[in-house]
């Protein structure tokens, strides 16, 4: 079931008084700047929850906000006023910096939804960062096993090279394919993604709860996919 972070429960504007059930930065009556709403992101640009959005209006939308939100507009203001320009200009760059991006509106609206990806299950048992910073290493996918296991092999092949001053052409190569590979299955799982959203945006509570699963299943096997991508990247010098 997805939760709905608004909450139905009327909030008075601190001006006018007027009660309204908006998550909103303005009051719809007065247009007097509010405090920091407790909504979701998309109530912050006056939108439902949903993935496939209209990228060019969002960017419109936040520009306008933006001006509005400009504390120059509220040199002059009250003291509270002030503070809430700047609170909510942090919240709308973050809403702003969160929907934009597929993959963090994806992850994102699962979050809203209560469904968990692979990283996030790790965090809770408290699974750290390797040594560099990076996340601990997931599971390998079932189909992947294989051909992850010969990558590593020649990833490592290239190091042991590259440590010695030595070049090795044909692994170079083998490499460089193996990266078109994992790329080309980056690109698959974007597509699936894709069609996960329309069925979660169109479809009953059953849809959406199966493409909810299928994105969060989705998400962790592209998360896996980029590091590899980026350890062969890294290795070659690209």
């Amino acid at each position: 079931m997805f939760k709905v972070l608004n909450s139905a429960v009327p909030i008075a504007c601190w001006s006018c008084s007027v009660g309204h059930t908006e998550s909103t930065l303005f009051c719809p009556y007065c247009s007097k700047i509010q405090p920091p709403p407790g909504g979701d992101f998309f109530s912050v640009f006056g939108l439902k929850p949903k993935l496939n959005l209209d990228l060019p209006a969002l960017e419109a939308e936040f520009h306008r906000l933006s001006r509005k939100l400009h504390p120059d507009r509220f040199a002059r203001a009250a003291e509270n006023e002030q503070q809430w320009s700047l609170a909510d200009t942090a919240l709308l760059n973050d809403a702003y910096r969160t929907l934009k991006d597929p993959l963090r509106r994806t992850e994102y609206l699962l979050k809203l939804a209560g469904a968990k990806t692979e990283a996030e299950t790790n965090q809770a048992v408290g699974l750290q960062p390797n040594g560099q910073g990076r996340e601990a290493p997931s599971r390998v996918p079932d189909d992947l096993l294989e051909e992850v296991f010969d990558l590593n092999m020649q990833l490592e092949e290239m190091r042991v090279a590259r440590k010695a001053g030595e070049k090795d052409p044909a692994l170079e190569t083998s490499l460089t394919e193996d990266k078109k590979k994992f790329d080309d299955l980056l690109a698959a799982v974007d597509n699936d993604l894709h069609a996960a959203w329309t069925a979660w945006d169109e479809g009953d509570a059953a849809a959406r709860e199966a493409a909810q699963k299928q994105m969060a299943a989705l998400l962790d096997r592209r998360r896996y996919l980029s590091n590899l991508v980026r350890d062969v990247n890294e290795t070659l010098g690209v």
